[in-house]
Parts: structure tokens; sequence; C-alpha cells
């Protein structure tokens, strides 16, 4: 695979990164699970990728994400929002990970609009450079909302109202394995070479073992076959649904059921990195510059909202939300040139086409305290895929 050179401060940065995780792997004994190894390279303090300032989103970064796509997106999710906030009455929105803040300037005006603004519309952003550039963008395209939008380090205590993630559970570390004949042995990170290797390795931990356990029972994998577990998303979930005193989760991403994600045709898994717009699967390439993702197994985070006292309150494609939402109807409402007609085409598109994000993200909405038929999941229902 052949990326863009990076800059020499970039690739000093890179560097850094990677003696810096040759260090770490010698701590720990010579093995890094790949949990460990994700963590640190999209997040240690000054080195990682979501860390150390490196431009990420849009066209001049490495991946653009729904909100960077067009309005129209914020506006569908505004009008879900709308008929959970009346429903509550009184509420407050949490948005994870805010990347540019252009959804929360674009959803904060759509609810403007008609009324029905939250209390509050707090941020959880782990990455101090990403935090910095939403209160400079923010402080200027919204200054009369601006004392509305409150930052904050830690998950609350207590939330009432719609905590809403838009691809943030794809960039939550995961364990790799791979079926050999022995068993299901874990894919972990090494030094050989002057480079970081994969190497196999009985599980690091008993409750990734028990996981093997659990998934050898379930599906027949063959020889070879490569695939990711995510043994922090039911953590993620519960502290999300302990926060949570009445409301809405509403959560966008990249990912299938179980049943899908373990396909017997999906035998690389779905461990995916991005460098400015080009994609591949060598997450050892420029470490600290690029990002990497794994899809979501969409079963696992139902099983964990349920155990943690959460309901399930819709399963369906992005296409199918936005649709639902009223994006048709929402693109029809401005009066638009030639050229702004044709771009808005495009982008609805990319944001419905089965090809490009359409079929790909789903849609999940887990609801505590709330009975209410929600908008978004009224047109396709997929619930029948967990």
């Amino acid at each position: 695979m052949t990326l863009p050179i990076p800059d020499q401060t970039a690739l000093a940065h890179s560097d850094t990164v990677t003696q810096s995780l040759h260090q770490l792997i010698m701590n720990e004994g010579g093995l890094l699970s790949f949990t460990q190894f994700m963590e640190y390279v999209l997040y240690a303090p000054g080195l990682g990728y979501y860390s150390a300032g490196s431009h990420k989103l849009g066209k001049g970064g490495d991946f653009i994400t729904a909100p960077e796509i067009s309005p129209l997106f914020a506006e569908c999710v505004a009008k879900q929002c709308e008929q959970i906030l009346s429903e509550l009455k009184t509420g407050d929105i949490l948005e994870l990970g805010a990347g540019s803040g252009i959804f929360a300037k674009d959803l904060l005006l759509a609810l403007e609009k008609s009324q029905c603004l939250p209390d509050h519309y707090f941020i959880l952003e782990v990455s101090a450079e990403l935090r910095e550039r939403q209160v400079q963008f923010l402080k200027a395209s919204l200054p009369h909302l601006f004392s509305r939008i409150k930052w904050l380090d830690t998950l609350p205590s207590e939330f009432t109202g719609i905590i809403f993630a838009n691809e943030v559970m794809d960039a939550i570390p995961v364990n790799c394995f791979e079926m050999t004949p022995f068993g299901l042995q874990e894919r972990c990170v090494a030094w050989e070479n002057e480079q970081l290797v994969w190497q196999l390795a009985p599980p690091t931990s008993t409750e990734l073992a028990e996981q093997f356990v659990t998934l050898q029972h379930e599906f027949k994998f063959d020889v070879g076959y490569q695939s990711e577990i995510n043994s922090r998303l039911s953590g993620w979930i519960s502290s999300l649904a302990d926060c949570l005193q009445k409301g809405v989760i509403l959560l966008l991403d990249y990912g299938y059921g179980r049943a899908e994600y373990y396909h017997p045709d999906r035998r690389c898994g779905t461990l995916m990195c991005f460098y400015q717009h080009h994609q591949h699967d060598n997450p050892f390439m420029l470490p600290g510059l690029q990002d990497i993702t794994a899809h979501v197994d969409f079963t696992s985070v139902i099983e964990s909202a349920a155990t943690a006292g959460m309901s399930l309150g819709g399963y369906t494609t992005q296409a199918s939300f936005l649709l639902a939402c009223g994006l048709l109807e929402l693109s029809n409402q401005t009066s638009l040139s030639e050229v702004e007609y044709y771009q808005q085409n495009q982008a609805i598109k990319k944001l419905t086409l089965p090809s490009q994000m359409g079929e790909l993200i789903k849609a999940m909405a887990l609801t505590k305290g709330v009975d209410l038929s929600l908008i978004g999941f009224a047109l396709h229902d997929r619930s029948r895929d967990l």
C-alpha cells in the first residue's frame, strides 16, 4: 500500500511514537495486546493520533464524517431530538466526540429554528486539540447560543436528555484474534527486526479467554479467520447508562449485528486505517499519524445496554434513519443555485446510498424511562439483525 508521504515534521513525530512503542513493548515483556497498541497510538498524551494536533476531519484531513458532508445530517437528527425533548419537557444534549464542531452548530441552529433548544449542549471531547478547535469555531459561528455550550472532562453523574455519538464506538480500542489449528489465539503486537509485527499468543486476559470460548461455540471459524472483539464496549455502554437518568442514547456507527459481523466471508475482520483519505488495513504504518477503527458489533451494544437497564428504541440503517427524519423534505426547503443543488444531491447520495454510508452505518437508539415510538426508526426496523 502506497500512502502520501508525510512532511519531515510528521515523519519525525511518527518515529518518536514508534520508538516509544518499542520501549513500551520491552517494558511489557515483549508483547502488547492490540487494545494496548491501539489505545497508545490513538490517545497517548502528546503522541497519539487524537492527542497530537494533526488535522483529522474534512478534505484536508484523513476522513470525512456525515456532519461534514451536509448540514442535512444534523437537521435530520434535530427532528429526532425535537420529538424526544418535547416528550421530556426539559432536557439537555450531550455529544460525545464533537469533531470539528460543525454538527453541534447545525443541530443547534435547526433546534433554534423549531423553538426546541435544549437547556444545555454538553460536549465530552477526549482530544484537547479538537476541543480547542470546537471552542473557537462555535464561539465564532454561534455567538448568540455559545453560552448554552459546555465542555466536560468526564460524564455527568446525572443526566436527562439525549446522548449522541456519531462514529465514536469504532475508535474504542479492540482485541484482535485469529483461528488457528489449536483454537482462537490473540493477535498481539511485538517488535522484530526493528519494526512492529503481529504475533499470535494465548489470550492476554481471563475475560478475553471467556469471550473466545463463547465465540467458538457460536461460530465455526475456518483456520486463518481473523476478526476483533471490543472488550471495552460493555463498560462504555454501562457508564452511559449509569449517568442517564431519563432519555435516549442515539448511536450512529459503522457496524453489523453479530451474525453478520462474524460471517464466514468476512474472514479478514473489519480493522481499517485512514491516512489523508487513503484507506488500508496495516495499523503499523505511520504510528500516530493515521486513524485506526474497527466496526461495531451492535448485538454486543444492545446486550450491554439491556444488562445496564436500558431498552432498544430502534435499530436501522443510516439511510432509513435520515429518510424517516425527513431528509428529502428538508432538502427541498431552501432555494439553491444549480451548483448548490448538484452538491446537495451528491451529499444525499453519499449519506444514503448502500455503496456509500447509507447501509454501512447503522443507527441505534437506547432508551431509559421513555416510552416513545421514535420517528427515526419508523421506516425500516432492522432489529431482527441483532
